[in-house]
Order: C-alpha cells, then sequence, then structure tokens
C-alpha cells in the first residue's frame, strides 16, 4: 500500500483543499503517513499571500533533496499559490519537484501521478479555469467536530496589497445543491460545525444567477445534524441587511463574525481599492450589534501600508477603541510582486511598521482580556472539540476525567472547563457533545471554567451561576 504526507501551509482553503487530496488519495489506495520521510508521494500545498509562507514552503522543499536521492522512487508534489504563482520556475530551483499544480488543478492529481508513475514527468499545470471541478463521488474522511466546506473559489476585489485574484483567479461559485450534498456527508461522518470558506462569501452566487449568500445559510441551517455554521471571509462593501438579518433569523448560525477592516483611515482604504469608508464600516458594525447583542467581532488588520502617515495609523488606533473588537488579526505589510501597492512609494520601514504593530496587538490585548472577563459568572453552551492541548489523552466516552478539556462558544471564544468533580454522577462528555459551562475567567485568548450539573444545565444561558 503505498503512502502520503501533505505538508499544508497557509489559509482554511488551503486546509479545504488538502482533504480534498486526502480523499482522492485514499479512494487510490494510499494510506497517510505523519512523516515525510516515511512517505512515497509528498506534496507542499502552498501559500505566498505573505514572504514568510513562501519561505517556509521554499525551506521545507529544499529539505526534500535528500530524501529524493535517498530514494529516486519517491514523488515530490507543490500545489496551491506558491505553485501558481511561479510554476516551472519552482523545477529550475528544485529539480527534484515531479509535479507543479495549480490551485485550479487539485482534481487532476490522479492524472500527474499517472503520468509520472509512466515517465512523463515532471508535469507542470497552472491554468486557471472559469468553472469549478467537482469530483463525482468523492466522499471526504469525516471524524473532526469542525470541518470547511469551500463554497467559492477566487476574487474579483483587486485590492492592492493582494495577490488572490492573481493566484486563484476570478470569483467562481459552486452550485447550492453540491455545497448542501456535501455537508450532509460530513453531518452524516459526525460533523457538527460546518465552517463555510470563500475569499468573499457575501458575493456567493451573484455573477452565476444562483441563490443569495443569506439563502444558502438558510438551506445549511435545515441539514440534520449540523449543530453551528460559521463562515469566512467578508467583505465590508458587500455585506448586505438581508445577511445581518440572518442572525435573527437562523439559529444555527454562530453569533460571532470575522469582518476585514485593514485600515481605520478612509484615506488609505482607497489606496487599497477596499470600495468603503471608515464611516461605513462602522455603520455596518452598528447594524451587526443591533441584530444580535451578543455578536463578536474579529477583524484583519494591516499595518505600515505604503503612504500610511502617523495620522492614518492614529484612525485605526481610535476605531479599534470605538469597535472594541473581540479579537483581531495584524500584519505588518509586505510588498507582493504581483500586487500594485508593491510598486507604491512612500514605504514606512521595518522597524516603524514593527512598533505600530505591537501597539496595536497591546491595545487589543487590553480590549479581549476586558470582553473576556466580563463572561465570568455566566454558563455559555459549548460544543467540545476534546481534551485540550495540556490533557492529552482519549477522546472516547468517559476517558479523561480528571483532565481539561475544549471546546468553542457560539461566538467563537476558545474554553477550556474541567469536569466537575464534586458532582453526583460524575459528568462524561465526547468530543461533538455540546454541554454548558460555568465561566470562572476569562484571559486575552480564551475561557475557563467547568461543566455544570444537569440542574444548572437547564438554566438559560448567559445567567449568572454561583457555585454552592
Amino acid at each position: 500500500m503505498r503512502s502520503y504526507f501533505i505538508n499544508t501551509i497557509g489559509c482554511q482553503m488551503n486546509i479545504y483543499d488538502s482533504s480534498r487530496m486526502s480523499a482522492m488519495l485514499t479512494a487510490l489506495n494510499f494510506r497517510e503517513v505523519d512523516s515525510f520521510r516515511e512517505a512515497d508521494l509528498i506534496i507542499v500545498n502552498t501559500c505566498t499571500i505573505r514572504d514568510k509562507a513562501r519561505q517556509k514552503a521554499v525551506s521545507f522543499l529544499g529539505r526534500l533533496a535528500s530524501r529524493k536521492r535517498k530514494n529516486p522512487r519517491v514523488i515530490v508534489a507543490v500545489g496551491g499559490c506558491v505553485a501558481q504563482h511561479e510554476g516551472r520556475a519552482l523545477i529550475d530551483l528544485f529539480p527534484h519537484i515531479d509535479i507543479v499544480f495549480g490551485t485550479h488543478a487539485v482534481t487532476r492529481l490522479p492524472e500527474f501521478l499517472n503520468l509520472v508513475e509512466d515517465g512523463y514527468g515532471p508535469v507542470v499545470d497552472v491554468g486557471l479555469t472559469d468553472a469549478i471541478d467537482e469530483v463525482p463521488g468523492l466522499i471526504r474522511a469525516g471524524g473532526a467536530v469542525s470541518d470547511f466546506v469551500t463554497i467559492m473559489r477566487g476574487c474579483d476585489n483587486f485590492c492592492t496589497y493582494c495577490v488572490v485574484p492573481h493566484v486563484r483567479g476570478r470569483e467562481t461559485s459552486r452550485r447550492p445543491e453540491r455545497i448542501i450534498e456535501e455537508i450532509r456527508q460530513l453531518a452524516a461522518s459526525g460533523v457538527r460545525e460546518v465552517v463555510l470558506l470563500g475569499q468573499n462569501v457575501n458575493s456567493y452566487g451573484n455573477k452565476e444567477g444562483l441563490c443569495s449568500f443569506p439563502r444558502l445559510l438558510a438551506m445549511v441551517n435545515e441539514v440534520a445534524g449540523i449543530e453551528r455554521i460559521r463562515f469566512t471571509t467578508s467583505h465590508p462593501k458587500d455585506l448586505s441587511d438581508e445577511l445581518i438579518r440572518s442572525y435573527a433569523g437562523l439559529e444555527k448560525l454562530c453569533h460571532h463574525f470575522h469582518l476585514p477592516v485593514q485600515s481605520g483611515s478612509s484615506r488609505i482604504l482607497e489606496r487599497m481599492n477596499r470600495r468603503y469608508t471608515r464611516e461605513r464600516y462602522l455603520e455596518r458594525v452598528e447594524r451587526l450589534r443591533e441584530t444580535a447583542a451578543d455578536i463578536a467581532i474579529t477583524t484583519d488588520i494591516i499595518v505600515g501600508f505604503p503612504g500610511e502617515t502617523p495620522a492614518d495609523f492614529e484612525e485605526t488606533v481610535s476605531l479599534i477603541q470605538a469597535v472594541e473588537f473581540d479579537g483581531i488579526f495584524a500584519f505588518m505589510y509586505s510588498d507582493r510582486s504581483l500586487a500594485p501597492a508593491a510598486k507604491f512609494p512612500d514605504k514606512i520601514p521595518s522597524a516603524e511598521k514593527n512598533r505600530r504593530l505591537n501597539l496595536l496587538l497591546d491595545l487589543q490585548k487590553g480590549i479581549s482580556e476586558s470582553k473576556n472577563s466580563a463572561l465570568a459568572g455566566q454558563i455559555l453552551p459549548v460544543l467540545v472539540e476534546g481534551p485540550s492541548r495540556r490533557s492529552g489523552g482519549s477522546t472516547g466516552s468517559g476517558a479523561g476525567l480528571e483532565r481539561q478539556w475544549t471546546g468553542r462558544t457560539s461566538t467563537n471564544k476558545v474554553v477550556n472547563f474541567m469536569l466537575s468533580g464534586s458532582l453526583s454522577p460524575t459528568p462524561t462528555v465526547n468530543a461533538g457533545d455540546m454541554v454548558r459551562v460555568y465561566i470562572e475567567a476569562g484571559f486575552a485568548h480564551s475561557l475557563s471554567g467547568r461543566i455544570v450539573s444537569e440542574e444548572n444545565n437547564s438554566m438559560n444561558t448567559g445567567e449568572s451561576f454561583h457555585a454552592a
């Protein structure tokens, strides 16, 4: 039985694509192994959104040269955004590569393997297509509590800092019936939460005349076995009132919204080609909170974009203070060769970008700690993911009674909790269970607490609870 190893670098879409590769390879009678040193097929699924991600892929590819020398029959394949961007040039850099396949060629992986095994390598396929290839009968392995489902591919927005339209192509949506079929399969395999993926899910179906994204959410809400729905990422310019109203009408839709702002300065937003203003973003946040008061809002921010003045940066600081995000993902701007901003003048020195980044992270840490600490004393529903990293051990019924478990709230807060040893009988949990946890403390990145008894489980969510 042949073996394979996939090194996945980058975003959730790469994780999803790697899971599809795994399903195809399993159908070809491959088995997955834990180390590339044991594999007959090694796949690197790459990312180029930032230079650090590309360097990670290049470093790993360099390590594979000795593996190939020791066993020339090992097949080395490179997929993802670096493959799409650099194509055959990767083989010039790393002659031990057998396959280079782009972001639109994932489903043709079995064909590429056959060509290489028949002596026709190296194979390069980095063409972009207008349609999303579906593999009939492809069943992805379940077992996880939460899983990703890509609903669309590519992007039409062309933000000046971003390479996505160049390496993933133009925006294309999958048909809703295909998406629902995949989610039903995942639910049947034990998945309890799905995360719908797209570069801009808010514009799902618009080009093809399919159903709207809120309508798709309503369809997913009807899938038996699925208890929670999340999605990412949304573009603020396309955030509709219809989508906001979904938070009042869909009981499975998690009360967490990731809404990348990138900058608090309207001048910089225009320079980024984001097509909304600071004022419009704040208005959308206000509407979300009017509809769902408990909604957690997170965001992405780029610091040090070319031409960002101290005054522009202060507008980003003031926006964070005004919105009080539950969390932010902040990054220093870096040039990407395909993105227009790489040619912009007025670059910000690295030391200043680093100073601004640390200031934002320190500011947000205080906000997150305050918001999470305010949850102490409440009982919150938590979807159990398994034993926490500190615990180790089995996820079976009743296993790890003295260990710490972990899960997430609807608002995407990580909760580490203990089973209450004072209760009789002692409760048991399994990954995928929905339990109620009394929150004892809140920190910058997580909550801690303990599971409550059946009596206290009947209390309303969010009601304060005082232990005996």
